[in-house]
């Protein structure tokens, strides 16, 4: 943090304080990837609610952003801050008394709303403080945090783990928290907008009912195939999201201003964080609960492993914006989803057993892709509508990014418990066996093939995916095909 220049010693410390929180947010999504395996040990639980152990942070952390960044407007940024710190903190050190997975995963709600709280009151409060360049470059450490607690997640756990169970990841979240609050608390200023609009609460419940009817209908389907209880939650979803949609056309201060999408710049910018989710998020997921389920590895040494798609997080980012003196941000975003999905297509014709060094040469691709992007779409999603809102802009993309990972995880998990029951149902094998396969343990090495041929299939598609959005995004972003107001420089 040394490269910062501010005006005082109190701000360096502010920043310090809301970057302590920043790291302890990714870590405790990484802490809850890694540690789901020793978790269906003990307590253990079925594999759907293994499953909301991170869908459940996701979900709550990603419906309720926008609702905090009101509250934090209304109430004071400091307040919501220190209030979000305090109650994931607390959170963190119940973990190693939860009696079960359920009990656990009621924890990993709540922790994803008081992330929620933190980090809009955290982003305000920085926004609030600084100006011109110094609010530039203090957000820039703020995404620096965010990317080292990506990177050194999976190690930080995995080694915690090895030493002193997963309850002991967990506790170091705390350790961030604890750090963020002392220093937040004399350091950080108070602020609110005097001028802050009433909340959408009809907008924040029928969003959040959205998406929790939405995640829990797609796990469904993932735990138990289709029945009339998925279908139903589908179903009453998409209705929700209707409703969701007449609310805001009337609302007069509308969580959603819906007519954002009237700009093809803005539509595209959104696109970003979606092409991210199936080419770089849901891998963080994924790859690590393969390493362990699937091939045995321990998690200090699937950690290690991790650092081949993580680390590049820590450098690309920085590239990108270096990239953008000479390259339009649309181009060089679409040149890294392109490169993230090559390295998805080879991941997908190797496995750890054929060929460990292809299989890290495919995570590098992949990290290496994503950061590009990645180092660009926040600036992005404010320069690409009219400055007046912009700070609607931000909270738009922030919640699309957040709230895209938890569907994108669910969908994810689907689409692989349905390849796995086709790969058993061509093979002759009982399909029973696909709900152990898709919680990544096998009961027998072989269903190994069987297995993995699925997750190459589940790759394929995320590649696909990952090569549509780089295509619309194409379209969306370049000056040619600009449909909303040009970029600000």
């Amino acid at each position: 943090m040394s490269t910062l220049t501010l005006t005082a010693n109190s701000s360096r410390w502010s920043i310090f304080a809301v970057c302590s929180a920043a790291l302890m947010l990714p870590l405790s999504f990484s802490a809850g990837v890694i540690a789901t395996p020793a978790i269906a040990l003990q307590p253990g639980g079925s594999p759907l609610a293994l499953s909301w152990i991170t869908n459940a942070f996701l979900l709550s952390f990603g419906s309720l952003l926008m609702a905090a960044g009101s509250l934090a407007d209304r109430y004071g940024r400091k307040r919501l801050f220190i209030s979000g710190v305090s109650v994931f903190t607390l959170l963190s050190l119940l973990t190693g008394w939860v009696p079960s997975v359920v009990w656990l995963d009621v924890v990993r709600a709540l922790q994803g709303a008081a992330a929620a709280a933190a980090l809009a009151g955290g982003g305000a409060a920085l926004a609030n403080a600084f100006d011109g360049s110094e609010r530039a470059r203090a957000f820039s450490l703020l995404g620096t945090s965010f990317g080292v607690g990506l990177a050194a997640g999976p190690v930080i756990a995995g080694m915690l783990m090895a030493v002193a169970g997963w309850h002991s990841v967990f506790l170091c979240c705390a350790l961030f928290g604890v750090l963020a609050l002392v220093i937040g608390i004399r350091t950080l200023p108070e602020s609110r907008n005097p001028d802050a609009q009433a909340l959408d609460w009809a907008g924040i419940f029928s969003f959040s009912i959205m998406l929790t009817l939405f995640t829990w209908g797609m796990l469904e389907v993932a735990d138990s195939g289709s029945s009339l209880l998925s279908t139903s939650l589908l179903t009453a979803s998409l209705v929700t999201a209707l409703l969701f949609v007449w609310i805001e056309r009337r609302s007069p201060h509308p969580m959603l201003d819906l007519s954002l999408f009237r700009y093809g710049r803005f539509v595209g910018v959104q696109l970003l964080p979606v092409a991210t989710c199936y080419c770089f998020v849901v891998l963080l997921v994924v790859l690590p609960l393969r390493f362990m389920g699937f091939y045995g590895y321990d998690a200090l040494t699937t950690g290690l492993l991790m650092l081949a798609i993580s680390l590049p997080m820590l450098i690309v980012p920085s590239v990108a914006v270096s990239l953008t003196r000479r390259f339009h941000p649309g181009s060089i975003s679409c040149a890294g989803l392109l490169l993230a999905a090559a390295g998805i297509g080879l991941l997908s014709v190797v496995t750890p057993q054929s060929s460990l060094p292809v299989t890290l040469l495919a995570m590098v691709m992949i990290g290496s892709g994503s950061g590009l992007p990645w180092g660009l779409m926040d600036n992005l999603s404010v320069s690409v509508v009219p400055p007046q809102r912009a700070g609607m802009a931000t909270g738009i993309f922030s919640t699309v990014r957040v709230a895209g990972e938890g569907v994108a995880l669910a969908s994810v998990s689907t689409l692989f418990s349905q390849l796995l029951v086709n790969q058993l149902n061509t093979q002759g094998e009982a399909p029973e066996s696909a709900r152990q396969l898709a919680s990544y343990h096998l009961s027998g090495p072989h269903l190994l093939p069987l297995a993995e041929q699925a997750f190459q299939q589940l790759l394929l598609v995320l590649m696909t995916i990952t090569l549509l959005c780089a295509i619309a995004i194409w379209r969306c972003l370049l000056p040619k095909r600009a449909s909303g107001l040009p970029a600000k420089d």
